[in-house]
């Protein structure tokens, strides 16, 4: 589905974007012409990007028109600069612009290179994209999710094992992470489903050499997904979740830890949860491998399409009031009772 439209980039366009990836430009505006992607406006940066940010990226936004915005940080990342893509599709556009750019936003990104962006920001006012909206949309990307009933459970047993003395070969790193080394073939097996090789692969402690090695690669659709979790020893699960959300086709690296609950020794459990952060240290930043989202569970039945989809996309749900409960009738009280005590039970008799 990378060209849902069938409108794909020009030739001049692809040679703008190959001297934007190299830092020549701090902005580009890309609209869709006769049936193409062309570039509409283009600057070179003049300050920092906080300072250039607002005075080139309002003034090319159109009341009624989407387009779309590419705006170049200044930090860069193991492919080069990084990038913010906006997507531009204010409230009174025409609809039919709105599903025909909305449609196209995968195909832009694939042009482009979907290992530039850092961030992808999507805005209907111009208060959703300017400096400010966007720092926001930071600050709500780093905050953590509610917790789930299980999530909560399980976040109280991490916190009760790291308060119990255990001897784990004389390591007392656990509220800091033991890092265990990845085996070859863990690694290996990393690298092809970042590349897209694989689309899941499983992880195991090897508890008595202290590694962390590679337990099985065996492809797994989401229908299968349940059944890859042990009943009765704790995983680390990478998984490429294929999904659509919001018109777009994408292709999601999940993380899930599961750890199904005291059925594992006590040592086990804290093994996994204090290897964990280390783990997700090396993927991420040595493997530059992106993770979508980290859950945790107790057990594999929790895996169902709609929970995978609504913890990678959550929900902002309104506050729920608590039911106020209706006071009584007013000026009655009711008929009073006489309770009778022990002394009065029984009348002594002469």
């Amino acid at each position: 589905m990378s060209h849902q439209t069938g409108i794909q980039a020009c030739g001049d366009v692809k040679d703008t974007f190959a001297r934007a990836r190299y830092g020549q430009y701090r902005i580009l505006k890309i609209v869709i012409e006769n049936e193409q992607l062309v570039v509409g406006s283009s600057r070179q940066p003049d300050e920092s990007w906080e300072k250039d940010y607002d005075s080139f990226v309002l003034p090319l936004l159109e009341d009624k028109q989407p387009c779309y915005l590419l705006y170049r940080l200044d930090s860069q990342n193991a492919q080069g600069y990084e990038w913010i893509f906006i997507a531009w599709s204010p409230d009174h556009s025409h609809v039919r612009q709105k599903m025909l750019y909305a449609a196209t936003r995968a195909t832009l990104k694939k042009e482009f290179g979907g290992g530039h962006i850092k961030d992808e920001v999507f805005g209907t006012t111009k208060d959703d994209v300017s400096l400010n909206g966007y720092q926001k949309y930071l600050i709500s990307q780093s905050s953590p999710a509610p917790l789930t009933a299980a999530e909560e459970e399980l976040r109280q047993i991490k916190i009760n094992e790291v308060q119990v003395e255990v001897g784990v070969d004389t390591k007392h790193q656990t509220l800091q992470g033991v890092a265990f080394p990845l085996a070859k073939e863990a690694i290996q097996a990393l690298e092809k489903l970042k590349n897209k090789q694989l689309n899941y692969v499983q992880l195991q402690i090897d508890i008595k050499n202290e590694t962390i090695v590679l337990a099985n690669t065996l492809h797994t659709e989401l229908k299968d997904l349940p059944n890859r979790i042990p009943k009765d020893s704790a995983r680390y699960h990478f998984f490429l979740y294929k999904h659509s959300h919001e018109g777009d086709y994408l292709e999601s690296i999940v993380f899930i830890y599961s750890m199904p609950g005291y059925t594992c020794s006590i040592r086990e459990r804290m093994l996994y949860s204090s290897c964990k952060n280390p783990l997700l240290e090396i993927v991420e930043r040595q493997l530059w491998m992106q993770i979508i989202r980290k859950i945790e569970i107790d057990n594999g039945d929790e895996l169902t399409p709609d929970f995978l989809y609504e913890e990678v996309h959550p929900k902002h749900h309104a506050h729920k009031q608590n039911f106020a409960k209706p006071k009584g009738p007013a000026g009655k009280r009711g008929i009073r009772r006489l309770i009778r005590g022990p002394a009065d039970a029984e009348t002594p008799t002469d």
